[in-house]
């Protein structure tokens, strides 16, 4: 099977979603990546559930008694209930269905709080090795915590809680003295470490912003806004298997625009592409939802419209409306016409490439034909008002 994108699903719940909560203003796309980073992988997850059961097995034999015995069962259970979550969870996002997030992401808390009731027992019995351990235990896990879970700030704050708070309650439960210590050391702990990691998180939305804005700058147009043509070509692999699979039914339109050099040079190149912008929201704005409308260079675009929408037609529509004058501030109405080819794609033909060399050698063919009209690949012309339209220069 082939490698595919595992894409996790946002949180429902009011608790889930108030857990991950990374910041105001996070744009959709970078939410969901942020989930998906608090999925890991299964190397680290499993490090984390072999320590705490580990720990919770040795200190139950240890101690064999009904509180370490509950302990243990916890730790066991609550890492199963999640190893399988987890399990299930990639698998769906693989397959684009919802991973269960709101369940993945509520039992990280209840883990947390099994190390803390597991310290606290550890401290109540009196045995200085077992709460050491489990304390030492507890404090390697915040690690873990902050190092897997830094897109989710909330979620690392009430985990550290969870786990280590029970640890200040066994302090002061003991009647030991010296253990009050931690009373200021794991708020300060807690403090620092969830402060950690809403500046960590905050650096990775800052970087995750800024590479969305290249991507985004790299694949459009700077000028128009539209597709360019890397954009196109990622665009049009990336559509989804059930439109893929109805190519067959899709077309590419290739738009040249007429008379563009003689406006271009008789008003200077800021009209000029004052000009193309205003092309370009118009063809963009007729295409219509579906479509993909991308500017290849200079004055040529190209629209590949969605399954079972009728080329002709649309061609028809822009031929029509593309004649028609465009007013820029400071000049005259500005006319322009539109000639354009049109290819097919099918189930031998279905490549970007060879589509587009069909739809390009029709645009020849309407321009040879008199310009402002349009030509489909394998002959066929204009049948309807586009032929009565007057000729660009």
């Amino acid at each position: 099977m082939d490698h595919q994108t595992e894409v996790f699903t946002l949180p429902r719940g009011r608790a889930a979603t108030w857990l991950l909560h990374a910041g105001a203003d996070i744009p959709r796309a970078i939410r969901v990546a942020l989930v998906g980073s608090l999925f890991g992988t299964l190397p680290i997850f499993a490090g984390g559930v072999l320590n705490t059961v580990a720990v919770a097995w040795v200190l139950d034999r240890r101690h064999p008694s009904v509180p370490f015995d509950i302990w243990l069962a916890l730790e066991v259970a609550v890492c199963l209930v999640r190893l399988v979550v987890l399990i299930v969870a990639r698998k769906r996002a693989r397959e684009g269905k919802s991973t269960l997030t709101d369940t993945y992401v509520l039992l990280a808390p209840l883990w947390g709080a099994t190390v803390g009731y597991g310290a606290l027992v550890c401290v109540l019995s009196g045995d200085w090795v077992a709460a050491t351990l489990s304390f030492l235990s507890a404090a390697a896990m915040v690690g873990g915590i902050c190092f897997r879970n830094f897109g989710a700030p909330r979620l690392v704050a009430v985990m550290i809680f969870l786990s280590l708070g029970p640890c200040c309650l066994g302090a002061v439960l003991s009647g030991e003295p010296t253990l009050w210590l931690t009373l200021l050391q794991i708020p300060f702990y807690l403090f620092a470490m969830s402060a950690a990691a809403w500046r960590l998180n905050g650096m990775l939305v800052s970087t995750m912003k800024a590479e969305q804005e290249n991507d985004r700058r790299a694949r459009h147009d700077e000028l128009t806004g539209l597709l360019n043509r890397a954009g196109l070509f990622q665009a049009v692999r990336s559509r989804a298997p059930e439109a893929a699979h109805d190519t067959a039914h899709a077309a590419l339109l290739y738009l040249d625009l007429d008379g563009f050099k003689a406006v271009n040079d008789a008003h200077g190149h800021e009209v000029g592409d004052t000009l193309l912008a205003l092309a370009a929201r118009r063809l963009r704005h007729l295409s219509g939802d579906g479509s993909l409308a991308a500017r290849l260079g200079g004055d040529e675009f190209v629209i590949v419209t969605p399954p079972h929408a009728d080329p002709h037609v649309l061609a028809d529509l822009l031929v029509r409306e593309l004649s028609k004058p465009f007013h820029v501030d400071g000049v005259a109405p500005l006319d322009i016409g539109v000639s354009i080819g049109i290819a097919r794609f099918d189930h031998h033909h279905d490549e970007l490439d060879g589509v587009l060399r069909d739809a390009d050698n029709a645009l020849y063919e309407a321009k040879r034909a008199g310009k402002s009209r349009w030509v489909a690949a394998g002959g066929r012309e204009p049948e309807r008002a586009s032929q009565d339209i007057a000729q660009v220069a």
